[in-house]
């Protein structure tokens, strides 16, 4: 991995890692500031608003900047945000510089795709993309308590300030890399910021925001219950969790690779492939979830194949968003934020219904098949001929 895409990548990780880890110190945080764990809740939601509502935002007050100082400045809100949750007097504060640290993600993972693909050549932009993209996946793994719970194993230790500490240390020392190793690139924007956002008009360009949408929130569902999904439908013991997310995690490495390599090859039908894939290993999983050892093979093949996708997907939103790319690829994540919060929802009330738990498989193939249609149609639109006059 060339050191410019690595140090974006420990990047991506840190902030990653920082959007995940709050979910195993919420009790700690409500004890510790004399609030409910609900209210403490809300500090997950004031991060995702962040990055919802940053996304288009600051991608848009930006534009005019080079990349370089703006990824160093992107980070350094970042570092400040969250060594100020780790020093914050109070929950109101707490609140204030968690929105903080959200609001600047979704811009730095699009300005950190951009300048992967930008310095790529043209047959390895999707390597390029899964590279960065990776730290993403790294921080998803670790970052979530139910698997290698970084955040809540030092908040345990060192007390839960010290988690928010460590995430703003991690980030600032891979900005040293940033500043060592990645290039000097122009401005990308050339002509007045709005009209830019006539990108949006392009139905090629909406159809890549909805592909990573449908396509991702079927997978998303699952994995927000998947601990349950393990334990009370498959059987396993408690202590097992860790080391089938260990599994999971180390499919969705190899995915992640896989992916972007398929997607130099052949960008939307590698896409379409990997979420038919997808949506049938899902399917697989609803039919074995009570047997512990087909799930236990299953989880390392849907960590394959659900981050295969990722690295298709943002390329073609670059790909189809030419005059804006770096807008697109911020609406993009705030989008998937979106599916994502539609997906904690969703899955709450299938589980919560008569057809229990392990329906949650089935709803996530159904959801998936839904993205592997949008991308069928994608291929079919490509492939039309161009009428000339």
């Amino acid at each position: 991995m060339p050191l410019s895409l690595l140090s974006l990548m420990l990047v991506v990780f840190s902030l990653t890692t920082g959007e995940f880890v709050i979910a195993g110190i919420l009790p700690d945080v409500a004890a510790d500031l004399s609030v409910s764990v609900s209210a403490a809740g809300l500090l997950v939601t004031a991060y995702a608003v962040g990055m919802i509502v940053g996304g288009p935002v600051i991608t848009i007050a930006t534009a005019r900047l080079a990349r370089k100082p703006l990824i160093i400045g992107l980070i350094a809100v970042a570092v400040l945000a969250n060594l100020g949750s780790a020093v914050a007097p109070n929950y109101a504060v707490l609140l204030i510089t968690r929105g903080a640290a959200g609001l600047v993600v979704a811009t730095f993972f699009a300005v950190a795709i951009a300048t992967a693909v930008s310095t790529a050549p043209p047959d390895r932009q999707s390597a390029a993309v899964a590279k960065v993209a990776l730290g993403m996946n790294l921080g998803i793994i670790l970052g979530t308590p139910i698997g290698t719970p970084i955040g809540t194993l030092i908040g345990q230790s060192f007390g839960w300030r010290a988690t928010f500490a460590t995430v703003g240390v991690f980030a600032a020392g891979a900005v040293l890399m940033v500043l060592r190793f990645v290039p000097v690139l122009p401005v990308h924007a050339t002509g007045p910021v709005l009209p830019e956002l006539r990108v949006f008009a392009n139905r090629d360009v909406q159809m890549a925001i909805a592909l990573t949408a449908v396509g991702n929130v079927g997978l998303v569902m699952v994995f927000s219950y998947i601990a349950p999904l393990l334990t009370e439908v498959a059987g396993f013991a408690d202590g097992a969790v860790p080391i089938l997310l260990l599994v999971y995690g180390v499919g969705a490495v190899i995915g992640n690779f896989l992916g972007g390599w398929l997607a130099d090859k052949s960008l939307l039908p590698s896409v379409a492939g990997l979420l038919g894939c997808l949506a049938a290993a899902l399917m697989v999983m609803w039919a074995v979830g009570a047997d512990a050892a087909p799930v236990a093979a299953s989880i390392f093949v849907i960590g394959v194949f659900g981050f295969a996708i990722i690295p298709g997907m943002q390329t073609r939103v670059m790909a189809t968003a030419s005059a804006a790319p770096t807008l697109a690829i911020a609406v993009n994540a705030s989008g998937f934020q979106l599916a994502a919060a539609f997906a904690g929802w969703l899955g709450g009330r299938v589980g919560d219904s008569a057809w229990g738990l392990r329906s949650i498989y089935l709803v996530g193939a159904l959801l998936t098949f839904a993205g592997l249609v949008i991308a069928v149609y994608m291929v079919h639109r490509d492939r039309r001929p161009v009428l000339t006059v």
